[in-house]
């Protein structure tokens, strides 16, 4: 089984947004979530990116820990 290491540029790529670092930083100032909304509930995700996402953390897949990274960085304020 091959294992690949993902950055957040690549999660973002993946997910078909801006992957430059301004890109991200915004993205994450402009879509915050509260405790209490799920990272993939949130309605700012397009079917397929909420489909990968769900996808991802259920299989437990080589995205995990940037997906979990992504879903710190919009709950901080």
């Amino acid at each position: 089984m091959e294992v690949f290491t993902h950055n957040l540029e690549s999660l973002f790529q993946q997910l078909g947004l801006p992957s430059e670092g301004d890109a991200i930083s915004s993205f994450i100032a402009d879509h915050p979530l509260t405790e209490d909304q799920s990272l993939i509930s949130a309605v700012f995700w397009t079917v397929s990116q909420r489909q990968f996402l769900e996808e991802a953390q259920l299989q437990d897949a080589d995205w995990t820990e940037q997906i979990d990274t992504l879903d710190t960085l919009l709950r901080k304020t």
